[in-house]
């Protein structure tokens, strides 16, 4: 599941210069989508790239100030009407006017509606809603954890359930609700430390967490030289941090990252030495590519030692003709799983006895590397039986 921020910065928030702090504060934090009023997204669209949601009654074009039509990615239903308790809800839900928009047909149609969860009653308001928005976007008064614990069992993925927070705590609390979690959380903060860590908290809850294992090294020899691939990424890794390279793709082998410092070379924490040509790099998708089709702009997955994982932006993939080892190693289950790695004592695997430089690992060592059962075409996992040698 893709989780999402959104961030509140409508006139509640304040007067045009408080939002337009907090707006940008955002775009700079990367969140997914600002929820405004109409009369904003106009001078939104000035401030940077990102979704706009922005408050309508879904039959009204509002120009801004140059007349001229400002069009959101997505209308919101529910602010000065029903949703919010402006509007007193009708007895009868059939009679909603919230309700009306959001099933008209059109353009101009909302495609969201907003809830506040003032009782029982408007827990099963915003079911209604569910039923007829793409998004859903509630705002716990009293309750927030109950209400979103009902709306995530009974909705499910009929529709984007955005439930409102005011710190990052609040948001990893959403995104992990009754385990499946709100698909996004609106952020109502001026806190730009907030909305950064709120940020990095969406991150960590769309990542995968891996289960590495350990495979005993059965041959280590040296071959000649091929073109190896050092992948340069825009991001710092830690002493821990590297990549899962592998000449096949049911078995990739843990790669340190270039942080350790040594007296001939200085460290280069935003590389791994990662491979021949011809080797798999996994990617934050699951999927995989091969070394010699990345190029400035992919990502790549970083993972550490535990297994944790985070994405990183290739710079640049430098190719250059060096002097390989060829490594096999040989799992649990008897699979026997292969790679081709440079010949130098700065490129550093994972031994039970910590780092371990290429140069210095030996027959009956044992590495860490990742298993998975799935053949792969194109880098996609297929159910396929493929011969790998």
């Amino acid at each position: 599941m893709t989780r999402s921020v959104w961030l509140k910065a409508d006139s509640e928030v304040g007067d045009w210069e408080t939002r337009k702090r907090r707006i940008t504060a955002g775009l700079e934090a990367g969140v997914d989508w600002v929820l405004v009023d109409q009369h904003d997204v106009a001078r939104v669209r000035e401030l940077g790239e990102v979704n706009i949601a922005a408050f309508t009654g879904g039959d009204v074009h509002v120009m801004d100030a140059e007349g001229e039509e400002a069009e959101p990615d997505a209308r919101i239903v529910g602010k000065d009407g029903e949703g919010d308790g402006t509007v007193d809800l009708p007895s009868d839900f059939s009679g909603s006017a919230d309700l009306s928009a959001l099933r008209q047909d059109g353009e101009d149609t909302p495609s969201g509606g907003y809830v506040r969860i003032r009782s029982k009653d408007y827990e099963g308001f915003a079911e209604a809603v569910a039923e007829e928005a793409d998004y859903t976007i509630v705002i716990g008064d009293d309750w927030q954890i109950i209400p979103l614990e009902n709306l995530i069992a009974r909705v499910g993925d009929d529709t984007n359930l955005i439930t409102g927070v005011q710190t990052a705590e609040d948001a990893k609390t959403a995104y992990e609700t009754l385990e499946l979690g709100a698909q996004g959380v609106l952020l109502d903060t001026d806190d730009h430390d907030e909305i950064r860590r709120t940020v990095e908290v969406r991150d960590e809850a769309g990542r995968e967490q891996l289960d590495l294992a350990w495979a005993e090294v059965t041959d280590i020899e040296q071959t000649g030289s091929a073109d190896r691939v050092c992948i340069d990424t825009g991001s710092l890794m830690e002493h821990d941090e590297g990549m899962l390279i592998g000449s096949m793709s049911r078995g990739l082998f843990f790669v340190h990252a270039e942080t350790a410092e040594s007296p001939y070379v200085a460290s280069r924490p935003f590389r791994v030495n990662a491979g021949a040509v011809h080797a798999y790099v996994r990617t934050p998708d699951g999927g995989t590519k091969y070394l010699s089709e990345l190029q400035s702009g992919d990502e790549v997955q970083v993972v550490d030692v535990d297994g944790n994982t985070r994405e990183a932006i290739v710079g640049r993939a430098k190719i250059e003709k060096r002097p390989m080892f060829r490594v096999q190693a040989e799992t649990e289950d008897g699979d026997r799983i292969e790679t081709l790695i440079q010949n130098a004592e700065t490129i550093k695997m994972r031994t039970k006895d910590g780092r371990t430089a290429i140069t210095d690992v030996e027959r009956g060592d044992e590495l860490l590397l990742y298993t998975e059962d799935t053949a792969r075409h194109f880098g996609e996992a297929v159910e396929e039986s493929i011969i790998e040698k």
